[in-house]
């Protein structure tokens, strides 16, 4: 989850049978009209059949409209308010990679209007068994395929890096938002200390890992199941084409991989090889036990392996990345699920940072280094009394 976009669904959630499109700025209608008026002769538009998709935590807005080749998608992002060149950027990597992204049909980049394919109306997340974890098993393979294809394609140098500077910013967003703002908390000396500590920690252990294209939210949210393919999900896993390395390799995932549609992807980065598998099995809205998230996390590094991809050759250790990755992950997610309520007014969010606070206790209690971290988080949470000797000790 981007620290600027939580959630984006290029869908219509079934929560959401309120179709209806508004505008609040009238200039801004005003716009929109005259674009859908010149755009829909030459793609086959039928304005009347316009209506609302979506809406996720930043300032873009998606609607569907019929054609005359189907239904497609329109983004109305503000230029003042969101930069659309990094989605059409990655974009067109996806679509290089093999993988089924939104294709872009027209845009008009000084208004914020852009027409997309529709990947459709069945997101992986609607598709799922919560019930049943096993009876998930193919589709979360079909994930993974998809992420494999993503990572074989990854090149140094086209996307922004993940760094030292962007993983502390957003580990910051916790004690900023999170435990100062939402929890109404003073970061007193020993708190900066144990904050301080484990974050330079956290980051060292994410910087060790190798490098690849990195989604940045890659979860069942945004994971679409194609109207097309979703017989074959549920009648039984498609059969593995994998080969063992190199660009066979790439054109092998591919086959499998791109039967998922991946949206969401703007904010993607090169980095940590770990984090998009951690993002995948501890999701922003959706647990699962541990043996689960073993077996899928297992089967991602055998083939991964398989295909070249540098996840190591020690499982227990690559495990551990993952583990110390979703840590990362899920500080920064609290502290923007607090923001996203109290300053932009979208209680929503919040009531998933249960999900988050059990994942950061439940890494922390691993791991000896992360101790400190996880009694600091107790009081936060009024979980149990700090010990008598603080959170963290200065040398």
């Amino acid at each position: 989850m981007s620290q600027a976009n939580p959630t984006s669904l290029i869908h219509a959630p079934a929560s959401q049978p309120d179709t209806t499109i508004v505008w609040t700025d009238p200039q801004r209608a005003a716009q929109f009209d005259h674009w859908l008026e010149k755009t829909a002769p030459e793609h086959g538009l039928q304005a009347a059949t316009l209506r609302l998709a979506s809406v996720d935590a930043s300032f873009r807005r998606y609607f569907r409209i019929d054609s005359s080749q189907g239904s497609r998608i329109i983004m109305d992002a503000p230029p003042d308010r969101e930069n659309c060149q990094p989605f059409v950027k990655v974009a067109q990597l996806m679509f290089d990679a093999g993988l089924h992204a939104p294709e872009v049909l027209a845009w008009d980049e000084p208004q914020g209007f852009m027409l997309l394919t529709d990947l459709g109306g069945q997101t992986m997340m609607q598709a799922i068994d919560k019930a049943n974890p096993q009876a998930n098993l193919p589709l979360y393979l079909l994930a993974v395929d998809a992420l494999i294809t993503w990572q074989l394609a990854s090149q140094p140098d086209v996307l922004p890096p993940y760094n030292e500077a962007l993983l502390r910013r957003e580990l910051d967003l916790f004690p900023d938002w999170y435990l100062v703002q939402h929890k109404g908390l003073t970061i007193d000396a020993p708190m900066r200390f144990t904050l301080d500590n484990t974050f330079k920690q956290i980051i060292a252990a994410n910087l060790a890992q190798p490098s690849v294209f990195v989604h940045r939210d890659y979860m069942p949210r945004n994971l679409m199941v194609r109207d097309e393919d979703a017989g074959q999900f549920f009648a039984g896993r498609p059969q593995e084409k994998l080969a063992p390395s190199g660009g066979s390799a790439v054109r092998a995932a591919t086959s499998v991989g791109a039967c998922l549609g991946v949206l969401d992807f703007q904010d993607a980065v090169y980095g940590p090889i770990t984090y998009d598998i951690a993002s995948l099995m501890r999701d922003a809205f959706l647990s699962w036990d541990e043996d689960f998230c073993l077996d899928v996390t297992i089967r991602y590094w055998e083939k991964a392996r398989r295909a070249g991809l540098p996840v190591g050759d020690d499982f227990g250790e690559f495990y551990r990345g993952v583990e110390w990755m979703g840590l990362q992950r899920h500080l920064k997610v609290a502290g923007i699920f607090a923001r996203l309520t109290l300053r932009d007014g979208k209680p929503q969010y919040l009531a998933d940072t249960p999900r988050f606070i059990h994942y950061i206790r439940a890494t922390c209690a691993r791991y000896r280094e992360l101790k400190p971290l996880l009694r600091l988080v107790d009081k936060a949470e009024g979980i149990v009394e700090p010990d008598i000797f603080g959170f963290g000790r200065q040398a």
